[in-house]
């Protein structure tokens, strides 16, 4: 099922059932999301992300970085980060992004995607530091990049594509019964930085 012709209403739940996905399509003009992609890319503390699978260290070519208003613990893939504190211009987008959805987040896990060949797989976003059904707002900056979601139990499929400047919201139980993945493609060449603002419990 693909939801991109709907448009971007905030208002439209994105999933059938089991959850909420909202998109608020593009929350940046372009010349600002220009800008804004540019300052993410040379301002952020970027490094290569690092997973254990099946007992081995994998590097990502996608670079990753952790930040929040304390140096909150964050355990995934058996590897943990320690939280960098927010910078201006995080704290100026996470403004604006709890005004625009009534959230409150105090951390943001960033990727960098050099390329539409690096994506990521199916996973659901359930860490046991997570606030329980919060919130999670997804900001997308250049490429634009399919992004999917998949019941567990039903395996129904929803696709939307991310627009450079937009925000999409997943909330309630979404991460409890769908999983989410950004699939690589060889037809995208351009780099897509990716903003996920999240709750941490204290």
């Amino acid at each position: 099922m693909d939801l991109f012709s709907i448009g971007p209403d905030a208002t439209i739940n994105l999933l059938p059932q089991d959850g909420v996905v909202n998109y608020y399509g593009k929350i940046f003009p372009h010349a600002e999301a220009n800008t804004l992609l540019a300052q993410l890319m040379h301002t952020i503390e970027w490094k290569n992300d690092e997973a254990f699978i099946y007992g081995k260290r994998i590097v990502t070519k996608r670079k990753v970085a952790w930040y929040g208003s304390k140096a909150f613990p964050y355990t995934y893939s058996k590897t943990t980060k320690t939280a960098l504190l927010f910078n201006d211009l995080l704290l100026q987008i996470k403004q604006q992004t709890e005004s625009l959805t009534g959230e409150l987040f105090n951390s943001c896990l960033l990727n960098l995607y050099h390329t539409g060949e690096e994506g990521m797989a199916w996973h659901s976003d359930a860490e046991k530091e997570l606030k329980k059904n919060g919130a999670i707002a997804s900001l997308s900056f250049g490429a634009e990049r399919k992004f999917a979601f998949k019941h567990k139990t039903t395996q129904e499929k929803v696709e939307v594509f991310l627009e450079h400047g937009s925000l999409l919201v997943m909330k309630g139980t979404t991460q409890t019964h769908w999983l989410h993945r950004l699939p690589p493609t060889k037809l995208v060449h351009q780099p897509r930085v990716n903003l996920t603002f999240r709750f941490i419990n204290e």
